[in-house]
This record gives C-alpha cells, structure tokens and sequence, in this order.
C-alpha cells in the first residue's frame, strides 16, 4: 500500500485547496483559503496510535477557516484508501470522536477511495442498542469514477488531473500483469508525474 499512499500524502500537503477543489466542489467556496492551512500530523497520530488501527501512511488531519471569519476551526480528515478496508467507516467514525473530544470543534470527514471495487462506497456508521443510537456520515469520492477519462484528466488546470490519471495508470500496470522491473519502473513514472503535478502548482 505504501507505493500507492506515499505520493497522496506529499500531494497532499502541497494541494489540499486543489484537492478540494477536485474531489468536493461544494465545499471549496466555504474554506477561506487566504488564510492557508495547518497539517495537524502530530494530533493525528496521537489519535492513531490511541485507536489502535495501526500506521495510516496517508491519513491527513487540517485545520482550516471558513469564510464567514469567525475564530473557528474546521478540521477535515481525509482518508485515502488504496485497497478497500471495511474497517473504514469505523475507523472514521473513531477519529472523529476522538478529534472532537480533544478540539471541539467542527469537523468535515472526507474519504477519497482509491480501491478498483465499483460499487463499494460506503457513506456512514451507526452503532444502536435498545433504542440508542450514534451514527455518523461522511463524504466520499471515487477514483474510479475517472476511469477511461485520460483526456478530459490531461487537460485540467486542475494539477489533480494528473495526479489521478498517474493513479490511474498504475492500475492498468497491475491489470496487465508487469512484474518485477517493468512495474517497478511504472510506479517509479507515476509517482514522478505525481510530484511534477505538485511542481507544476508550486512553482
């Protein structure tokens, strides 16, 4: 799983606005992002380390500020799922009791699934016993989704546009059964155009 999550996590933290922007359009304009971002890494991993889910190689904790300007945090958990983990919704629900007992504040859960499973998209958790119940809901988005859509990607301002096509690409890699050097030096390509993606934004 590391191939795949590495480059999602320094893409990241280079582009979470375009990120956002890609993924969840709706609450791009509700982010002021004159004010920045702040990666929240080591509350995430005091959170992780307590949950006893293991390593998340591309598990993001941020804060953000609404646009409205008032002194709030916005916490968004994004999860990037390589392979599909029915821990998942679990997992999401852990954290985002976990983040809110030690901030109290808003949070948006965001899960990106990057697994080739078309009809697994989960959307929420609920635990009830006798009459009571906790539940919580989430936002995906599907790579997958992109699928067959090679063009449309290249020719994004987007700079997620090619981080998700050299996604894509690994994946038709591993369909086509390289092994060894051959898909060594694919994943090596993929995660070059990831990081050029990122150069492209930045520079």
């Amino acid at each position: 799983m590391e191939e795949y999550d590495s480059p999602w996590k320094e893409a990241l933290d280079l582009l979470l606005e375009p990120f956002i922007e890609f993924f969840f359009p709706d609450i791009h304009p509700r982010i002021d992002w004159s004010r920045g971002y702040e990666a929240l890494d080591a509350e995430l991993e005091q959170i992780i380390k307590e949950a006893e889910f293991g390593k998340r190689l591309a598990d993001k904790l941020y804060r953000v500020w609404s646009v409205e300007g008032a002194e709030v945090w916005v916490l968004i958990h994004i999860e990037i799922q390589a392979q599909r983990d029915d821990s998942l919704p679990q997992r999401m629900f852990v954290y985002h009791y976990r983040i809110f007992d030690l901030h109290h504040k808003p949070i948006a859960n965001l899960a990106l699934l990057a697994d080739e499973q078309g009809h697994w998209r989960p959307t929420g958790y609920r635990h009830e016993l006798w009459g009571s119940e906790l539940s919580l809901v989430f936002r995906t988005a599907k790579l997958l989704d992109w699928q067959g859509r090679d063009g449309e990607l290249e020719q994004m301002p987007n700079p997620l546009g090619l981080i998700v096509l050299a996604h894509l690409k690994t994946w038709a890699t591993r369909r086509d059964g390289e092994t060894g050097s051959s898909a060594s030096s694919a994943a090596c390509t993929n995660a070059a155009l990831m990081r050029s993606a990122c150069a492209t934004s930045t520079g």
